[in-house]
């Protein structure tokens, strides 16, 4: 698919972009030759092959979930500057 200079006005104006005259045909070029790859990117017969989660095939290391701190909250509380009902309280910020 090949985009001209209207093509790319157009396509500036939905975006609410700004394109000066000179980058005009630049970008038609470049946009047009994004275009021709995904043609021929759809083009490929992808029949009976099954997606990737992952193109490396690379599975995930997981760690045993299990308690690793001790609980700290009375101390993290006590130095506070206000704290009720395990709660930290904080000043109003926004009327």
């Amino acid at each position: 698919m090949s985009l001209d200079r209207t093509d790319v006005e157009r396509i500036a104006h939905l975006a609410r972009l700004e394109v000066g005259e000179q980058e005009l045909a630049a970008y038609a070029e470049t946009l047009s030759r994004i275009l021709g790859l995904i043609e021929q990117m759809n083009a490929v017969d992808t029949e009976g092959i099954a997606p990737m989660s992952h193109p490396l095939d690379a599975g995930l290391r997981f760690r045993a979930d299990e308690v690793t701190e001790t609980d700290q909250r009375e101390v993290f509380q006590g130095i506070a500057p206000s704290a009720q009902a395990g709660l930290y309280l904080v000043p109003k910020v926004i009327e």
